[in-house]
């Protein structure tokens, strides 16, 4: 099927950015099925066992899980938990990352291990294959017993209950000639438990940091070339001798795109360079690495079981464990969020050596600096936001608050690990605008043709939609330009 997504496939990071850009028709295929018909028929077999107790299947939930339910009030129970369990708060997840938790979500269920029924499955992929997207809250999630709040939010329309797009779910359910989901045993529990929310901002997070540090290696170029900086640091036997998988990587990024400068690659009056320029292969060569460590462990959980309990068919055995708990994830959206924020910092400093006046640049990159401020404020900014940052990575992961009378007794914080870890990539994304909108400025006063193809090219590309700054003006509207530029995917 053209422009579809088999479900029984394994997500990788390009399936899921081809998910997001290209919006496929998410296919439930044949070998989902077969997988999820399996499990629910065993699960029925299971539960009418005469006195079989299964925790969330016929016993209540978190510290209530020694209550036994009535099998006449199984289904009830089910739709209790995604109404009581709906108490999320905040500003409503964007739509994009909603999507990713339809997905993930699916894929989880998909796997034969949570013991759901097709229909539920299929109407998860409905929503996502209509466009009909819940409206989920950012807060409310603990990360442990899964993200209970946001996935209660995002299934309430299941059984008609919640808003679904802008509109009551069951209004919007009945114009698509669609019928509520009646939950069967466990179906309720399956639906909320996971790690959905973390995993889907962790990848809408990921996506993003790895576009911006590409830019970030191409916007040190043109600070590079704009502070008349040394080629030494980048020569290959430094990064060999250390052998360090991203500063290697990073450095052959810098020197390949600055092959063919004559600026950079002729006689220098310095000797050496500060840090934010030597070291570019060590920083940013260190966010790649965990940029690379943070997507091995967020792809094995879009691809992994989450809910509880895990139902398995052959070896006859339901078993009630932990795996919605999302320690792994916080650790790594706080370890991301620190790398990612490295990156605004050495380009922050980078900002503010090309304003210095230093190596024949004029003071704020002005022609005529006293009467006009320049550039001076627009560091400030970029000051301001990595300040901002160096806060907001307080890791999230240390903290934890017991819940549910005790029961839940150590949790991992990773929803507000991936609510911090957002605002620290959009933050960076900001910095390097700046850095952007600053070197091209201080570019104008070298010869650009002596430069890079790599700077010309994106000196050009700039002044289609930045001017030189030749008196004061406002500014903003400048930066904002070069952030549009930023969202723009990296080539």
């Amino acid at each position: 099927m053209p422009n579809s997504l088999n479900i029984s496939n394994p997500l990788t990071f390009d399936s899921v950015e081809m998910f997001i850009s290209q919006m496929p028709t998410v296919v439930i295929d044949a070998l989902a099925k077969q997988a999820i018909e399996k499990c629910h028929d065993y699960l029925l077999q299971k539960i009418n066992i005469p006195n079989s107790v299964y925790y969330g299947i016929n016993t209540g939930f978190g510290s209530l899980c020694n209550t036994k339910i009535s099998p006449s009030d199984l289904i009830k129970l089910q739709e209790n938990l995604l109404m009581s369990h709906a108490c999320g708060m905040g500003e409503i997840v964007p739509d994009e990352v909603v999507r990713l938790m339809l997905l993930f979500k699916i894929k989880s269920l998909s796997l034969g291990y949570s013991g759901v029924k097709l229909d539920t499955v299929q109407r998860l992929a409905d929503f996502i294959n209509l466009s009909l997207l819940p409206q989920v809250y950012k807060q409310g999630s603990l990360g442990a017993s899964g993200d209970l709040a946001p996935l209660a939010h995002l299934c309430l329309p299941l059984i008609g209950k919640g808003i679904l797009g802008k509109s009551a779910s069951l209004e919007i359910l009945h114009k698509h000639n669609l019928s509520p989901i009646i939950l069967g045993p466990k179906e309720g529990l399956s639906l909320i438990n996971g790690t959905q929310f973390m995993t889907a901002y962790g990848m809408h997070c990921l996506m993003l940091a790895k576009r911006l540090s590409q830019w970030a290696n191409k916007i040190a170029v043109l600070s590079l070339e704009a502070f008349d900086c040394r080629m030494e640091p980048f020569k290959p036997q430094i990064h060999k001798v250390r052998n360090q998988e991203g500063q290697i990587s990073c450095a052959k990024t810098i020197s390949q795109l600055l092959a063919d400068s004559i600026w950079m690659n002729g006689n220098k009056d310095s000797v050496q360079d500060p840090y934010s320029f030597r070291c570019i292969p060590q920083v940013h060569g260190a966010t790649q690495d965990v940029i690379a460590q943070v997507e091995r462990i967020f792809i094995n959980e879009i691809n992994a079981v989450t809910d509880n309990p895990n139902i398995f068919v052959d070896d006859d055995l339901i078993l009630s464990g932990g795996n919605f708990h999302g320690q792994v994830l916080a650790l790594h959206a706080d370890f991301l969020a620190m790398a990612m924020a490295e990156l605004g910092n050495i380009s922050e400093r980078r900002i503010y050596k090309l304003i210095s006046g230093e190596r024949g640049l004029p003071v704020f990159l002005t022609p005529n600096p006293g009467l006009n401020s320049g550039f001076m404020i627009p560091q400030y900014t970029a000051a301001s936001i990595v300040s901002l940052n160096k806060q907001l990575c307080t890791p999230a992961s240390v903290d934890s608050i017991v819940s549910s009378n005790g029961q839940e007794d150590h949790v991992s914080m990773g929803a507000n690990a991936m609510l911090k870890l957002i605002r620290v990539v959009e933050n960076v994304r900001k910095v390097l605008a700046i850095e952007l909108f600053t070197a091209c400025q201080a570019l104008e006063f070298r010869n650009l043709e002596k430069c890079s193809t790599t700077t010309q090219e994106l000196v050009k590309l700039v002044r289609t939609k930045i001017p030189f700054i030749k008196e004061d003006t406002e500014m903003s509207p400048h930066m904002f330009m070069a952030e549009a530029i930023l969202d723009e995917k990296f080539t």
